[in-house]
């Protein structure tokens, strides 16, 4: 979508970061590489719950994961 369609139109739903998946988000999973990052820096990929344990085990295949959370819900998405 174009950022013109954008206008006017409200915050896109987070989706997962597992190709080719569009649900939407449930999880954060934080990691960073050692390599490359300092220790206090923190990536985010987001996962649906279908793709969590997937995403996870590759972060931690590369010994990139640190810490899997929930993902924040917006205001007003069923908070009472």
């Amino acid at each position: 979508m174009s950022l013109l369609g954008m206008a006017g139109e409200g915050p896109e739903a987070a989706v997962c970061s597992r190709k080719g998946c569009r649900s939407e988000a449930e999880w954060q999973l934080l990691w960073n590489n050692p390599r490359i990052h300092t220790p206090e820096r923190r990536k985010v990929w987001l996962a649906c719950g279908e793709h969590r344990d997937w995403l996870e085990d590759y972060l931690k295949t590369r010994l990139l994961w640190r810490e899997t959370v929930p993902h924040p819900q917006p205001a007003g998405d069923g908070a009472r």
